[in-house]
């Protein structure tokens, strides 16, 4: 558990500059589809929570530690760290490979969002970069496993090393929270099965809860909330977590220690309003832990989680969108809740 002198948010792991495309809709092989306009900013889970929870409540601290390029896109990270007052002095560059990069689609059509990833600096990250004896906050929010070479290898002792930043991040008071990426299934359950014993938290969605807890929880692009509930008490049961939180389309649901199981919908979005899905998802984590840090409820984390993340819909890029957690719900009480959940 934490030290009651920890407060405020570590993110850890993937920096990454997004090259952001509005397409028209997204093509299949030997398509072509237009782009409608495009940006580079900031990606990937260290960089968005960080910002997202900025944004939400700019005096929080929050600070962050990674590995980018010695590079115009390095610098373009350690510009938008500065710009939200973020701490990096553990956001280290190296010159043995570029910043990763990735270039991500959004479907004007649908909303949905396609990655193409470079891993570039990413690959040389290892938990040797990892020094919690110097932070000051209280969460550690981690990612992104499937897409760091070194840290998804064995590392000493350890099945990989994402178990040995873990197992550092709770000597050292932290609690800990896991972000993944979306790779397969199986490969997620081959990572990050290892690695619940160190997880305080767990905030993922629908599919990524069905590859950990062993269920189909999406079915024809439907969730199936009964079989998140399952799966959700399988990942808890096979953790240290106090809490672990599915979220979906329609809403999320959370299961704890005590065998609470608590629901809550998702916003009604007007689809005038959606840009795209990109970043989502780190809003729903980001709202969830700064409300988990505050003390809130459960009932009320899982509201303001649904709120920033569709506040974030309303923009291609991970973080704009996104404004103070006030604002964030007054938008979803504007815009109303969706019928509630199963």
């Amino acid at each position: 558990m934490s030290t009651p002198e920890r407060n405020g948010i570590v993110t850890g792991g993937t920096w990454c500059v997004d090259s952001n495309k509005l397409v028209e809709f997204w093509p299949q092989e030997d398509g072509l589809a237009e782009i409608l306009s495009e940006e580079s900013r900031g990606g990937g889970s260290g960089c968005n929570l960080a910002i997202d929870v900025k944004r939400l409540d700019p005096a929080f601290w929050v600070e962050t530690i990674g590995l980018i390029g010695d590079d115009e896109d390095g610098r373009l990270l350690q510009a938008e760290a500065d710009r939200y007052g973020i701490e990096r002095r553990q956001l280290v560059t190296t010159a043995q490979a570029p910043t990763a990069h990735s270039d991500a689609f959004c479907s004007k059509l649908t909303g949905r969002r396609t990655h193409i990833y470079r891993t570039g600096a990413g690959a040389l990250l290892t938990p040797d970069h990892f020094d919690f004896t110097t932070t000051r906050g209280r969460i550690l929010h981690l990612g992104l496993p499937g897409v760091h070479p070194r840290m998804d290898a064995p590392w000493g002792a350890d099945a990989n090393g994402w178990i040995t930043v873990l197992r550092k991040a709770r000597q050292a008071g932290l609690v800990t929270n896991l972000e993944l990426a979306s790779v397969t299934a199986a490969r997620l359950a081959e990572l990050v099965r290892p690695l619940l014993p160190y997880l305080d938290l767990f905030i993922v969605n629908d599919s990524e809860m069905g590859a950990i807890g062993g269920e189909a929880t999406v079915s024809a692009g439907r969730t199936d909330v009964e079989a998140c509930i399952r799966a959700a008490k399988a990942t808890l049961s096979a953790s240290a977590c106090g809490v672990v939180v599915a979220h979906f389309p329609t809403g999320a649901v959370a299961v704890t220690r005590s065998g609470e199981v608590v629901t809550q919908p998702s916003v009604r979005v007007p689809k005038t309003e959606v840009a795209g899905a990109n970043g989502a998802g780190d809003a729903f984590a980001a709202g969830f832990l700064y409300a988990f840090h505050q003390g809130w409820a459960l009932k009320e984390a899982l509201a303001l989680a649904h709120a920033a993340a569709a506040a974030s819909l309303r923009s291609i890029n991970t973080t704009d969108a996104v404004p103070t957690w006030r604002e964030c719900l007054d938008l979803a009480r504007q815009w109303g809740w969706n019928d509630p959940i199963a």
